[in-house]
C-alpha cells in the first residue's frame, strides 16, 4: 500500500464530506467510499495477458469454440463473411447470455478492394406497438414491463441479417456455415465457468418467465449447472437446420414463426406473423471520418455508436493526448467533457433514420463540433444540468457480444449483436429453443426517463410500429493511410461508445498494441447521471485528485468496462487478435 496515496484519498474525501458544496467527490459503486491502492509503478491494464498473433486469419469473439468455429472456415478457403456468419450461429448455440436468434445486431464490413459496407439487422417494433405501451393510466413507466416478458421483444432481426451479408459477400455454402453449429447444439457444449455461473444466476427469472417446468436452460431435477458440464440444446438445433435448409424462410415464416408467434400469444407479447414476414436488414452507408493520419469507418442510426465515436475523437483531436499521457488529468478531462457533450446529443438527435431526419452530416461537422465545444472551461467541471444537445440549423424533425474477423486477404467484418439485457427477455420460445430479445426498452419509452442502461431519451426515439430502436453498438474498422488496420467493438450497453473510443486512443495516441489497448483500464461517462464512473486504479493519485479538485464527481465501479474483441495488422500484415481479459473472450488465428 502506497501510504501517501491513501492520505491524499483519505483528505480529498474528508474535505468534500465537510463542505456543503464540493468541488468533486469519490464513491465507491454502492454508494459507500472505501479506500483503495494506487501503487507506485502499478500496471494501467486490467490483466497483462498477450495478444494472440497469426498471419492467414484471425476470429476474436465471446467463447472459444465460435472463434474455432470461425478459424476453421478460414482455414477451409471462406472470406471473412462466410466466418462471421459461422460464428454468429455458433454463439447462438455456446453464449446464450448475448448470442442469439432472437436478437439483432449491427454489422461494418470492409471488402478485399477497401469499399466500406454497414449493415442494419436490428430488431423493430412490432406493428401493434404504440408510443405509450409501457405506461399505466397515469401515463407513469410501469415498472419492469419493457425489460422482462413478452411485451418486452421486438421483432427479431439477426437471422435476416446473416442471410443479407451472405447473398452479398458470401462464398462457401449456406449450409457449411450452419453445420458447425447445429453440432454443437445437437451433440452439446462443455459449460465454461462464466457459462455455468450464469445460467444458475438467472434460474429463478427462467422459472417465472417460462413455468416452473420449463426444459430450458433449467437442470430437469433442479440442481446447479456445473463447469465443465454437456450443455445439450436439441430444439435449437432443429431450429437451426429450418435454417440451414431453407435460409430467411425458415425462421420467419414456416414451423419457427408458428412456434415464436404461439410463444407472444401465449405470453401476452405482440409479435405476428406479419411481423416476421415484413422484416428486413438493410444496407446503409457507414460513417465515415478521417482522424489524423486514420479513417475511422463505424455504424450510423440506428445505431447512434458511429456518430457518438466520430463526434468524441473529433472534439479532441486538436490536443497534444500523446503529449500529455494516458489517463493523465489533462486528458482525462477532456475526454470527459466531450462524452458528456455527445451523449446529450444522443438523447435529443439519434433515432431511427428510416422514421426520423438524423442530421448526420451536421453531427460530426467542424461548426458544430466547435458550438457544442464552446462551453468547454479546463479550470471546472462542466455540470450536466447546463449542458444541452446543440442546435442544427434548418433541422427537420420527422447488453450484447462483438466479435471481429479478417481474413488472409484482408477481409474485414466487424459485429456487434444482442439481446439486450442478460438473457434478453428471458422469454425461451418453446419448441424452438432460443431467448427472444428485451430490446423494446432502448426505445425511449417515455421522454426523460432512463433505460436499463441509465441513457436518456426523447421524441427521435420514441415508440413507433415498424421502428428501430436506438443501439449504441458501435462495430468500427480503421484504416491507416489507407490500408487495414483495426477492427473494433465490444458489448456493454451505455459504455460500449466510450470503452471503442479509449481502445481506439489507446492505439493511435498512446502507443499501445491491440492487447494493451484492450487490457487498459478505462472510465466512462454519458452526460447522466453527472459521475465518472471507473474500474479500480484506472487514475493514479494525482491525476485523480486534480479532477476532484476541479469538480468531477468519480465512482469507483465494482463492475468491469467493455468486452472488447478486436483485430490489429501490424506492419509486417502479422494479424494481432486481442480479446478481453475481463471475460472468457478468445482470439483465434492461424
Amino acid at each position: 500500500m502506497n501510504k501517501l496515496s491513501v492520505i491524499l484519498l483519505f483528505v480529498l474525501f474528508t474535505f468534500s464530506c465537510k463542505t456543503n458544496q464540493p468541488k468533486g467527490s469519490l464513491s465507491e459503486g454502492n454508494g459507500l467510499f472505501q479506500l483503495f491502492e494506487v501503487e507506485e509503478g502499478r500496471e494501467p491494464f486490467y490483466s497483462n495477458k498477450e495478444g494472440v498473433f497469426a498471419k492467414k486469419g484471425m476470429v476474436a469473439s465471446a467463447h472459444v469454440v465460435a472463434s474455432e468455429v470461425g478459424k476453421e472456415i478460414l482455414r477451409k478457403g471462406g472470406n471473412a463473411a462466410d466466418a462471421s456468419i459461422a460464428t454468429f450461429f455458433a454463439l447462438a448455440v455456446v453464449h446464450p447470455f448475448a448470442g442469439n436468434l432472437g436478437g439483432g445486431g449491427f454489422a461494418v464490413v470492409r471488402d478485399t478492394q477497401g469499399e466500406a459496407f454497414a449493415l442494419d439487422f436490428r430488431e423493430k417494433a412490432p406493428l401493434a406497438a404504440h408510443r405509450d405501451m409501457y405506461l399505466d393510466e397515469n401515463g407513469d413507466v410501469i415498472k419492469g414491463l419493457s425489460l422482462k416478458g413478452h411485451l418486452a421483444s421486438g421483432v427479431p432481426g439477426a437471422v435476416a441479417g446473416m442471410v443479407e451479408l451472405y447473398e452479398k459477400m458470401g462464398t462457401m455454402k449456406w449450409a457449411d456455415l450452419l453445420q458447425p453449429a447445429i453440432d454443437l447444439a445437437e451433440n452439446g457444449v462443455i459449460l465454461t465457468e462464466g457459462q455455468a455461473r450464469g445460467m444458475n444466476n438467472y434460474k429463478k427469472t427462467f422459472q417465472e418467465v417460462n413455468g416452473e417446468d420449463t426444459p430450458y436452460f433449467i437442470q430437469p431435477d433442479g440442481r446447479e449447472w456445473q463447469t465443465g458440464e454437456l450443455f445439450i440444446q436439441k430444439d435449437l438445433a432443429e431450429s437451426l437446420k429450418r435454417i440451414q435448409s431453407d435460409g430467411a424462410k425458415g425462421f420467419y415464416e414456416g414451423i419457427t414463426a408458428d412456434l415464436l408467434v404461439k410463444e407472444m400469444q401465449d405470453g401476452g407479447g405482440i409479435i405476428s406473423h406479419e411481423d416476421l414476414e415484413t422484416y428486413d436488414a438493410v444496407w446503409r452507408e457507414p460513417i465515415e471520418k478521417d482522424y489524423k493520419e486514420y479513417n475511422i469507418i463505424s455504424m450510423p442510426p440506428s445505431s447512434s455508436g458511429g456518430v457518438a465515436l466520430i463526434q468524441l475523437m473529433k472534439l479532441v483531436e486538436p490536443y497534444p493526448l500523446k503529449e500529455w499521457g494516458w489517463n493523465s488529468a489533462k486528458t482525462v478531462q477532456v475526454m470527459i467533457e466531450d462524452e458528456r457533450r455527445v451523449y446529450a446529443d444522443r438523447a435529443k438527435w439519434m433515432g431511427d433514420q428510416d422514421f426520423v431526419k438524423v442530421p448526420l452530416k451536421e453531427l460530426t461537422s467542424t461548426p458544430y463540433l466547435s458550438e457544442i465545444w464552446a462551453s468547454y472551461n479546463e479550470n471546472k467541471a462542466s455540470l450536466s444540468s447546463e449542458i444541452e444537445a446543440g442546435k442544427i440549423p434548418y433541422y427537420e424533425s420527422d447488453q450484447t457480444t462483438h466479435f471481429s474477423v479478417v481474413d488472409k486477404d484482408g477481409m474485414a467484418v466487424s459485429i456487434t449483436t444482442t439481446l439486450n439485457g442478460a438473457y434478453g427477455s428471458k422469454v425461451v420460445v418453446d419448441g424452438a429453443g432460443f431467448l427472444m430479445n428485451n430490446e423494446m426498452d432502448d426505445f425511449s419509452i417515455k421522454a426523460g426517463v432512463p433505460n436499463m442502461f441509465g441513457l436518456i431519451g426523447n421524441k427521435a426515439n420514441e415508440i413507433q410500429p415498424g421502428k428501430r430502436m436506438l443501439s449504441s453498438m458501435t462495430p468500427t474498422i480503421v484504416e491507416k493511410n489507407g490500408d487495414l488496420f483495426l477492427v473494433l467493438g465490444t458489448p456493454g450497453g451505455s459504455t460500449i461508445i466510450t470503452s471503442v473510443y479509449q481502445t481506439l486512443l489507446n492505439v493511435v495516441e498512446h502507443g499501445m498494441n491491440m492487447q494493451q489497448a484492450v487490457n487498459a483500464l478505462k472510465f466512462h461517462h454519458q452526460w447522466l447521471p453527472d459521475k465518472v464512473f471507473m474500474e479500480t486504479n484506472a487514475l493514479e493519485t494525482q491525476a485523480l485528485s486534480d479532477l476532484l479538485s476541479l469538480g468531477y464527481i468519480m465512482e469507483i465501479q465494482n463492475r468491469t468496462l467493455g468486452r472488447m474483441d478486436c483485430i490489429m495488422v501490424h506492419p509486417n500484415g502479422v494479424l494481432e487478435g486481442a480479446s478481453d481479459p475481463r471475460g472468457e473472450n478468445t482470439s483465434v488465428g492461424f
